[in-house]
């Protein structure tokens, strides 16, 4: 009996084991996410699993059933889940913000795109540029897309477009299967190769935040809130700064 004991002892003394978060998150946001994971997983000792997609196919994924504990999409989206009953209401945050920006490879010439006519210039000399697919329903590309439609210059583009369905678009540049990508800052910045030089113009920029709610699905719920509250605390800071973001409202 003593011996009994002493196990039970020795097993309640062991350290908890480490429980994994499923996130579903978007490839604007996946940068500062795995910033976060990482800081988060040091403190912690949990472990973020990360699925990404766009902001339409993320929230498809949810809309369809798919099981997650904590779900990174734009606000709207956000909102419209927990309406559903696919996010928990109250639960969500604001963690951070991010601009469309232009990026060219390394050692190419940087064009000029500070006003709205210089980057219209810029487009048309670029033999090939790259946006994602609006059809994978994601944020930039849509915007973008809808742009050139107004812009008159949507068949002009046609041809010399390569649209990628999500993912890094910059990764086109930097293989060389496109001179110029368009896309939200976050998504330019972590692609080697690729040299980021400024957002497009005012006149047609979009700046795309990114909210985080509680799964309904959630495995462990006062778990995931800990991550969320990680999320939208003063700790990841840095990491949406690194990444090209802002908070949100700044």
């Amino acid at each position: 009996m003593r011996h009994l004991a002493i196990l039970l002892l020795a097993l309640l003394s062991l350290p908890a084991a480490a429980d994994e978060i499923r996130m579903l998150g978007t490839g604007a946001s996946k940068a500062i996410v795995e910033a976060m994971a990482r800081q988060f997983e040091a403190r912690t000792g949990h472990r973020i699993a990360l699925t990404t997609d766009t902001a339409g196919g993320a929230t498809r994924r949810m809309q369809a059933g798919e099981s997650y504990d904590v779900v990174m999409i734009v606000p709207a989206a956000i909102d419209a889940l927990a309406e559903r009953g696919r996010i928990v209401r109250g639960t969500r945050r604001d963690i951070a913000s991010v601009r469309i920006g232009v990026g060219v490879r390394e050692g190419d010439p940087v064009p000029d795109i500070s006003t709205l006519d210089a980057f219209v210039a810029a487009l048309r000399a670029a033999p090939r540029i790259a946006y994602v697919d609006p059809a994978a329903g994601a944020t930039s590309g849509i915007h973008f897309r809808a742009w050139l439609e107004r812009a008159g210059l949507a068949a002009e583009m046609a041809p010399k477009t390569r649209l990628q369905a999500g993912g890094y678009v910059a990764e086109l540049v930097a293989r060389g299967e496109a001179d110029l990508v368009v896309h939200q800052v976050s998504e330019i910045l972590p692609v080697r190769g690729v040299r980021m030089i400024g957002p497009v113009p005012d006149a047609i920029q979009l700046v795309t935040t990114y909210s985080a709610g509680l799964s309904a699905d959630a495995r462990d719920p006062a778990l995931a809130r800990a991550f969320l509250d990680h999320m939208a605390g003063p700790e990841a800071e840095a990491a949406i700064l690194a990444a090209g973001m802002t908070l949100p409202g700044r």
